[in-house]
């Protein structure tokens, strides 16, 4: 009978939280499992995993598999890693006191990383927040500066629409007038010229 670290799902539609359990490979999804080693709840950010760190790694070390998921999980709660520095402790590469500073130093710079990831999404909220706000008090102003348009009366611009009408006028008139000045000469001129050509 092979045994498998896998997930077992729960939780309502849409929402779904899983438990991390040891079960034979042959078992449903959902059915009957040896035992249960966590919880691991996706549904936050960063998802929350709650594992029994002893039991698994002791399951790990027998040699139960694992699917990709519980792989995943297991190596981001290090109890891989715990599992390879143990090894190491049976060849004789390394000592129990040094697996145990190795992993110390392993989680606590796991535990920074997480909290960095933590305060930068606060970080990113905070100004996410702020920048809709602002988007909000720009769309306020736009609403009111329109409404306001719309309620100041209209300024008369009749008048100044015939004026501009007249400046028109005057302005085609004139470079007719002109044109016609400058036609009657060009007229006289080959006259006198078939005058002269007749002398």
């Amino acid at each position: 009978m092979a045994t498998r670290i896998r997930l077992q799902r729960h939780g309502k539609k849409g929402k779904a939280i899983f438990h991390v359990v040891v079960a034979d490979s042959r078992a449903k999804r959902d059915g009957k499992f040896i035992e249960k080693l966590g919880v691991y709840n996706p549904n936050t950010n960063p998802a929350t995993i709650d594992i029994n760190f002893e039991s698994t790694l002791k399951w790990v070390g027998t040699g139960a598999e694992m699917s990709d998921t519980a792989r995943a999980i297991l190596s981001y709660k290090g109890v891989l890693y715990k599992n390879h520095l143990l090894k190491g402790v049976t060849k004789g590469a390394l000592t129990a006191e040094q697996v145990e500073t190795k992993f110390a130093a392993w989680e606590a710079d796991k535990a920074s990383k997480i909290q960095g990831k933590i305060e930068g999404l606060g970080k990113d909220a905070v100004a996410d927040k702020a920048a809709r706000l602002k988007a909000e008090a720009e769309a306020n102003d736009a609403k009111a500066k329109a409404i306001e348009a719309k309620n100041t009366p209209a300024v008369e611009e009749a008048p100044a629409v015939e004026e501009a009408e007249a400046a028109t006028e005057e302005a085609t008139d004139a470079p007719a007038e002109e044109t016609a000045t400058e036609e009657a000469p060009a007229e006289d001129a080959p006259a006198a010229e078939e005058g002269e050509a007749e002398a």
